[in-house]
């Protein structure tokens, strides 16, 4: 396949990018951010140095391969942090434009009144934790705003970067994006600010039977999410389509991709949490068992599906009322630039794309290129864009009569062997018995009898299983049979079943969470907190009945104010008759036991009362019966 027949597929499919009102960057030619930044290098155990400056950086240098010790990390620098008087400027005029062209970015409701206590705290450490790093002010986001809108002055348009990737009966279209900044904490309340994002979007192509190729899958990159989760079917309804071009609606500083407009509850997991983690979600998946409750799953609740309570809560707005680009759009994609393993930057370069902060809580540094992750390994989604999004496992449409045809023909000969070694066996297991029964009465052969008989039982268990595994191929051949006529009929298989962790916008009554809940989530740790240090002052001998008093109420409050609170009544009297219980057991376990006996003691007596009535009674009936028989056959 030449270039020109991949640009001519990557511009029939190409996405449609649809942004929030507010967002500052847009996709980029990623050559235009090596030539104006710099390259460093960061070595273990002494600073970051510059080696490259950026008036002299080229993609060309920058592809040149390069060799040094364990640890070292090269990474490219754009932004150069402004002054106070410069950010205060900065910040005056941003004001001024958005409220010209009624572009601000207003924030949604509700994020902390959306999750619990727990997550509430560590968010709260989270925030602590980056002014103690220096990350909060943002003059590194407003530096960047200041490079985006140079650069985008000296007519550098948007533009993707295509890819075109022939795997396993797939024709795979990958659209890379390149964002010179992603400032989701500093302007949109996210998680996190670093410079430059690559995002990235699969569409996979196969051929129908007329050898044409049709788009069967799309996959979108989002956040922590892989596999299975990330694709939808081309003609799924989720998928929203002009024309052609797959509709992305993108997060808003995250320029995370989505499928449906909306704000997106994410949860992030620091790593230094991880063990506390595990254990809490062991504690609640073990209690919502005990309570016989749905767990978060099954209920298919998008906020905490998969999610932890450790976590800290964000959200993704992809609200799509911003500006639009793409096939027609107010703003279109400039000529797609294609890269691949022949490009110098993309094969060479394993460094990070924006500065390196070493940031101990992850998240906080640049990403790496297309084709590496930030240890220097490969991307999955590089060298297996297939099984990065779980098609491994899944055949092209056209193929799929082909492969069900042949899963059939392979069962049905396992089958037939099984059949054959059923028979050899049942003839061994045959003479095996005749065996034994010739052996019974001759005291001298015990020995090879009871050899006889343990083999008599394996073989007659081997026997078992295969008339098993004969039982379920020929279940498994009649299912096969059902699809392959559903096929024939022009059927597929269910759009969604492949989808274990859905990622669906928030409902309405969670961004529209009321104005009271709003403010006790805001209030209600700070609140939690100096109560505790009330109490440990004026009454700490007392604290921990205090302590448990006020969890009670602060329950109480969060319940009502949510709207769970019968869920919490319920929840506690369960927890009180578990406990209730548990106290009787400790206090009269003796007593339990005893009672527990003679109760079985009862059960059994009972039990053989009953047999030995039962078997009276035939005894009886079969005198009765045999009565009457004699008695007729004396009658001349």
């Amino acid at each position: 396949m030449d270039d020109a027949h991949r640009i001519a597929l990557l511009r029939r499919y190409e996405p449609i990018i649809r942004f929030t009102q507010g967002e500052q960057f847009f996709p980029m030619d990623a050559e235009a951010y090596i030539c104006a930044s710099s390259l460093w290098i960061k070595r273990p155990r002494e600073e970051p140095q510059e080696l490259v400056q950026a008036s002299v950086l080229t993609p060309e240098t920058l592809a040149q391969p390069y060799e040094d010790e364990f640890g070292t990390v090269r990474f490219l620098k754009f932004v150069e942090p402004l002054s106070a008087t410069e950010m205060a400027a900065h910040v005056l005029r941003q004001h001024d434009e958005d409220e010209l062209h009624e572009v601000s970015f207003r924030v949604g409701t509700g994020r902390l009144a959306r999750v619990g206590y727990a997550s509430r705290v560590v968010d709260g450490l989270f925030r602590v934790g980056l002014l103690a790093r220096g990350r909060v002010p943002g003059d590194a986001a407003t530096a960047a705003v200041l490079g985006y809108r140079t650069l985008m002055q000296q007519g550098h348009g948007h533009v993707y970067h295509g890819r075109v990737v022939e795997e396993s009966g797939w024709v795979v279209l990958q659209y890379w994006f390149f964002y010179l900044y992603n400032n989701w904490r500093s302007r949109f309340k996210g998680a996190n600010d670093h410079e430059a994002d690559w995002e990235m979007v699969c569409i996979y192509l196969a051929a129908d039977g007329a050898d044409e190729i049709h788009p069967e899958w799309v996959a979108f990159a989002s956040h922590d999410y892989q596999g299975d989760d990330l694709r939808r079917r081309w003609d799924d309804p989720e998928v929203q389509k002009i024309g052609n071009h797959p509709v992305i609606y993108a997060g808003a500083g995250s320029h995370a991709s989505y499928f449906t407009a909306g704000e997106y509850l994410t949860e992030i997991e620091l790593n230094i949490l991880a063990p506390l983690t595990r254990a809490a979600n062991t504690v609640t998946r073990l209690w919502k068992r005990a309570l016989q409750e749905e767990s978060d799953e099954e209920s298919g609740d998008p906020a905490h599906s998969g999610g932890s309570v450790l976590a800290i809560p964000f959200v993704d707005y992809a609200r799509g009322d911003g500006h639009s680009v793409g096939a027609g759009q107010a703003e279109e994609w400039d000529s797609p630039l294609l890269i691949d393993e022949s490009v110098g930057w993309v094969r060479n370069y394993r460094g990070l794309w924006g500065l390196y902060t070493q940031d101990l809580f992850a998240g906080e540094d640049a990403p790496a290129g297309p084709m590496f992750n930030r240890d220097g390994t490969v991307r999955r989604a590089w060298y297996d864009p297939v099984g990065w999004a779980g098609l491994d496992k899944v055949a092209p449409g056209a193929e799929l009569l082909d492969v069900t045809r042949g899963r059939r023909e392979e069962i049905a000969a396992r089958r037939a062997k099984l059949r054959a070694q059923v028979v050899a066996k049942t003839a061994s297991l045959r003479a095996l018995d005749v065996q034994a029964a010739a052996m019974r009465n001759q005291p001298h052969l015990q020995q090879l009898y009871t050899q006889t008989i343990a083999e008599l039982d394996k073989l007659s268990r081997e026997i078992d299983g295969m008339q098993a595994e004969i039982t379920a191929d020929n279940a498994l051949l009649d299912s096969l049979a059902l699809y392959e006529q559903h096929l024939l009929r022009g059927g597929r298989g269910p759009m969604r079943a492949h989808i274990r962790r859905a990622h669906t916008p928030a409902p309405p009554n969670q961004v529209r969470a009321s104005r009271i809940a709003e403010i006790w989530a805001a209030i209600s740790v700070t609140v939690l907190l100096v109560a505790f240090v009330v109490l440990f002052y004026f009454s700490p001998r007392f604290l921990p009945i205090w302590l448990v008093s006020i969890l009670a109420l602060f329950a109480f409050i969060e319940a009502s104010v949510r709207g769970t609170f019968t869920r919490l009544v319920s929840g506690f009297a369960a927890a009180l008759a578990i406990a209730g219980a548990l106290v009787l057991l400790y206090e009269f376990f003796w007593w339990v036991v005893a009672a527990v006996m003679i109760a079985l003691a009862f059960y059994i007596l009972w039990d053989n009362v009953r047999e030995l009535a039962r078997s009276r009674h035939e005894a009886d009936r079969r005198d009765a019966s045999g009565c009457r028989g004699g008695a007729g056959g004396s009658t001349p």
